[in-house]
């Protein structure tokens, strides 16, 4: 299943960060492309795009972090 939105953070409403696929973020110079869990390493990546089409791994988070994960669904 593609991940479509992730929470980090104890507090989901009030605390947490959230981030989008598809997200402008970094003053616009960049969007996020793809969140993905990767078992190897049990963590999930945030990998953006900037407006050049250039994919960059930007962030980590490892399982010692509280996630929220929202999924697509696609009917």
């Amino acid at each position: 299943m593609d991940i479509r939105k992730i929470s980090v953070g104890p507090d989901y409403k009030s605390g947490a960060m959230h981030y989008i696929v598809g997200q402008e973020i970094l003053n616009g110079s960049h969007t996020i492309h793809l969140i993905k869990y990767y078992d190897e390493s049990d963590s999930i990546k945030i990998w953006i795009e900037s407006t050049s089409q250039e994919v960059i791994l930007w962030k980590e988070f490892t399982s010692t972090v509280p996630v929220s994960i929202e999924f697509n669904i696609n009917f």
